[in-house]
Parts: C-alpha cells; sequence; structure tokens
C-alpha cells in the first residue's frame, strides 16, 4: 500500500558551490518510519510555488525546524545580525503555504521554526534571545555538546487539559527536548496555546478552529521519534490525521 504524501518546504543553503533546497534527514525519517507518511520536498521559490496546485497533490503538510529565524520584518521589527541568519525564500514559501493548508483543512505538523513560522503566519510576532528575559530557563543547547546531548529529553512542558495535544498525550506534564533561543512573543490569530514550559514560555500552538490536525510544537519530536514514546505519539498522531485526510478524498473521487 502507498504511503500518503506530505509536503516539507526546504532551506535555501549555499555549500559545495551550489545553492542547495534541502532538509535535515531526521525530520524526513520520522516521517516514514514513525508517521507512515512520504515526505516531498517543496523547493523554496515564494511566489513561483502553486501552494494551491500543490496542495492539491498531497495529504499533509510538516514544517521543519532549521539554524534560519523568520525574519523580522514579516512582524513588525527590525532585523539584527544577531538575530539572524536568515532564509527569505522559505519564509516566502512556508508561510503561504501554512496558511492556506490551515484554511484547506490539510493536516500541518510544524516544528521549531515551524512553531514560529505558524505564528507569524497566522499575525502573531516572536521574541529573540529569551534566555535573557527575566526569570527564563536558558533553552539553547550546550555547547560543544553531541547532537545527543544537544537533543536530550530533559526539559518538562504542561500540556493544556482540553487542548488538541492533551487528546495525543493526555493534561499534564511531559518530557521533552526543547532547543531554542527564540519563541513565540504575541501569539497569532485563531492560535491557542497548547503546551507551556515552567517559565511560561510557549512551548506548543494550535488553530483554535482547524478542519484538521494543526499543531506547532517549540521543541524536536523528529530527534527521537523511534525511540522516545512522547515524541513517537506526536508523529503516529500527525500520520493518523494525514491518513483520515487522504482516505476523505479517495472517497470524494470514488463518489
Amino acid at each position: 500500500m502507498s504511503l500518503p504524501i506530505i509536503a516539507v518546504p526546504t532551506d535555501k543553503r549555499a555549500f559545495d558551490n551550489y545553492t542547495w533546497h534541502a532538509t535535515p534527514h531526521q525530520y524526513l525519517e520520522a516521517a516514514v518510519s514513525v508517521a507512515g507518511v512520504m515526505p516531498v520536498l517543496v523547493p523554496s521559490f515564494g511566489e513561483r510555488v502553486d501552494i494551491d496546485g500543490l496542495l492539491d497533490r498531497v495529504d499533509g503538510v510538516m514544517i521543519t525546524g532549521s539554524k534560519s529565524n523568520v525574519h523580522p520584518s514579516l512582524y513588525g521589527q527590525e532585523a539584527t545580525e544577531a538575530n539572524g541568519p536568515y532564509d527569505p525564500d522559505r519564509d516566502a514559501t512556508s508561510l503561504p503555504l501554512i496558511r492556506r493548508a490551515i484554511e484547506r483543512g490539510i493536516p500541518l505538523l510544524a516544528i521549531c521554526r515551524g512553531i514560529q513560522e505558524m505564528n507569524v503566519a497566522m499575525g502573531g510576532s516572536l521574541a529573540a534571545e529569551i534566555q535573557e528575559r527575566e526569570g527564563a530557563m536558558d533553552h539553547r543547547a550546550p555547547e560543544e555538546a553531541t547532537q545527543d546531548e544537544r537533543f536530550a529529553i530533559h526539559q518538562p512542558v504542561t500540556i493544556k487539559p482540553g487542548s488538541c495535544l492533551a487528546g495525543v498525550f493526555g493534561a499534564g506534564d511531559i518530557t521533552i527536548n526543547s532547543v531554542h533561543r527564540q519563541a513565540v512573543d504575541r501569539l497569532g490569530d485563531r492560535l491557542q496555546v497548547e503546551a507551556v514550559a515552567p517559565d511560561g514560555t510557549v512551548e506548543a500552538v494550535s488553530v483554535k478552529d482547524a478542519k484538521a490536525f494543526a499543531v506547532g510544537v517549540q521543541w524536536h519530536p523528529e530527534y527521537w521519534a523511534a525511540s522516545d514514546e512522547a515524541s513517537g505519539q506526536l508523529f503516529r498522531a500527525f500520520g493518523d490525521a494525514v491518513r483520515a485526510y487522504a482516505a476523505r478524498g479517495l472517497q470524494q473521487a470514488a463518489e
């Protein structure tokens, strides 16, 4: 049986004397092996991407993390070198893709940079260098750490009762691997907070009136999706939503 297909917008990077449209392996592996869906990479061509034509052909959308940050001009702030690097071509691709997927009721999972794009796409803003705020935790990865150490499961978050994620994990605390230095500030229109860190930092959001699964998380479930129960639960929930959407499409085509 063929796997349902999800769209994954790419980072635009320069290395090896080429410009690449690329996505980290861990997200793609988690999609295939745990969610049971097949990712298709979308080049970050901005306005040249036919968003509706693309969404006509897929059953879900996943927005990955990245080293780059959403450009501050997109939420009314000044760009600084310290807040970079930026990837305006990805912004120009992923933000309209997020908005249109939500409008059309296509399942959406947004991770790390993805939750920040989701918030900005819905009219919200971001706070930079959140570790400098009074009373804030340091959510950054330890310096000179291995990748496994960087993405270690160590931080509790509280899942809000009655939220979408409470249906995945149950209400209460789970332990996750949040690695970031900026976060949701002003919450975007139609978004609701799903989970918070002990210092109040927003760690997950969802769309209030979503027609389908539409969740953003600040942590990195992709890294341990095959071995950590909570990480796997999130990807399996996304996969179930994608399969349900695909099944509805097949039923409609048969009628």
